[in-house]
C-alpha cells in the first residue's frame, strides 16, 4: 500500500515540476527535460518494486513525459522541433552510458572495496543493456509517435482534441516502447524468469497507459503558457 501512495505522490511531484521546468524556461527548458529524464528514467528502470503482488520497474513516469513534451513540442512548435528533441534525448542517453563506463574503470581509493565503487557498479554496469534497450525503444517509438501525432492531427485537429491527439499516439507508441524495451533489457537477465518479465512488460504497459491519461491535464495546462519568443 505504501508504494501506491508514495507512487502517487511521486507522479504529481513528477508532473508539477515538468509544468515548473516549461513555465520558467520556455521551449529551452522541454530540451533540459528531454534530457534530464532520458538518463534518470534509466537510471530509475533498475528498481523493481513490488505493488499488490506485481512486480514493476520504475521509470514509468519520466518516460511519459517524454511522449509529453514530444508531443507538446509537435503541438505548439511543430513536428522539426519534436523530432530535434528526440535526437538530443540520444545524445544524452549515449554520452551519459560512455562517460559512466569510463568512469568505473578508475581505480577507487579504497580500492576492491570501495562502497560507492560498488553502488555506482551495480546501477551503471547494466546500463549499456539498458541503454541499448532504451535507444532501440526510444529510436523507433519516439519517431513512431510523431508521425502518429501528425497522422492523427490531420484527423483532429481541433484545439479541443488535444487529448485525442495526446493520448491516441502516446498509447500506440507505448506499447511498442515497452514491447522492444523489456526484450533487450530484461529477456534472459538473471533474475528475470518468463512469468516476472511478462509481469513487467504488462504492468509497464498498463502503468504508461494510466499515465498517459493522468498527464493529459497538464498538457493542457503547459499548451496554454505564452513565452515572449514563442513563434
Amino acid at each position: 500500500m505504501f508504494n501506491l501512495l508514495w507512487g502517487i505522490v511521486y507522479v504529481l511531484v513528477n508532473f508539477s515540476l515538468y509544468l515548473l521546468c516549461y513555465r520558467l524556461f520556455g521551449k529551452k527548458g522541454l530540451y533540459a527535460w528531454i534530457g534530464v529524464a532520458t538518463v534518470v528514467a534509466n537510471i530509475q528502470v533498475t528498481k523493481t518494486i513490488d505493488i499488490f503482488g506485481i512486480a514493476m520497474t520504475l521509470g514509468n513516469t519520466m518516460y511519459v513525459s517524454l511522449y509529453m513534451t514530444s508531443d507538446l513540442l509537435n503541438e505548439k512548435y511543430g513536428r522539426k522541433e519534436a523530432q530535434k528533441a528526440v535526437w538530443f534525448g540520444f545524445f544524452t542517453l549515449i554520452m551519459t552510458t560512455i562517460l559512466m563506463q569510463m568512469a568505473l574503470y578508475f581505480s577507487p581509493l579504497g580500492g576492491g572495496d570501495d562502497e560507492i565503487q560498488k553502488a555506482l557498479q551495480s546501477i551503471f554496469g547494466l546500463m549499456p543493456r539498458l541503454a541499448l534497450g532504451s535507444l532501440t525503444a526510444y529510436f523507433v517509438s519516439q519517431f513512431l509517435d510523431v508521425k502518429l501525432y501528425t497522422w492523427i492531427r490531420k484527423f483532429y485537429g481541433k484545439r479541443n482534441q488535444f487529448w485525442i491527439r495526446n493520448n491516441g499516439s502516446t498509447m500506440i507508441s507505448s506499447l511498442v516502447d515497452t514491447l522492444i524495451f523489456c526484450v533487450i533489457a530484461f529477456a534472459g537477465r538473471e533474475g528475470f524468469t518468463w512469468t516476472i518479465w511478462l509481469e513487467v512488460f504488462l504492468t509497464t504497459y498498463i502503468i504508461k497507459f494510466v499515465l498517459t491519461a493522468v498527464g493529459t491535464p497538464f498538457l493542457y495546462i503547459a499548451r496554454d503558457f505564452k513565452f515572449a519568443d514563442d513563434k
